[in-house]
């Protein structure tokens, strides 16, 4: 197995999220109030690479499109409300160049990586 761009450590825990929307707020408050050291990672304000989009995605288990929210009013005024069919390399350009559109924040603790769909789902994860 190749080794990752990400690093991993069982004693940091590292989240990918976005700070415009209230379930990145959330995630962070939550991962804040853990003790261990907490690298927040704000999609919103720091660049992450499409092979870092790429490896998120993998170590998640899901497609890349599955990292963004098609229902934001921006994807929408952009490509509508039909379904939009994507290569994966596609989706890459779309959450590289909107950022903004990062849906669920990620939380990667040791090697796992998880979505985060709730604050209380961080919770879950950690115990």
């Amino acid at each position: 197995m190749a080794m990752g761009v990400i690093s991993t450590n069982k004693n940091k825990i590292t989240l990918y999220y976005n700070s415009e929307n209230s379930i990145g707020q959330q995630c962070y408050a939550y991962v804040q109030s853990s003790d261990k050291k907490v690298l927040g990672i704000d999609v919103s304000k720091t660049k992450v690479t499409g092979t870092q989009w790429s490896e998120i995605a993998e170590k998640v288990g899901i497609p890349i499109i599955d990292l963004i929210n098609v229902e934001h009013p921006d994807f929408i005024n952009e490509f509508g409300k039909s379904k939009v069919d994507l290569e994966p390399q596609d989706w890459l350009k779309i959450i590289d160049k909107n950022p903004k559109l990062f849906h669920y924040p990620i939380v990667i603790h040791g090697e796992a990586f998880h979505q985060l769909k709730s604050g209380s789902d961080f919770k879950k994860y950690l115990e």
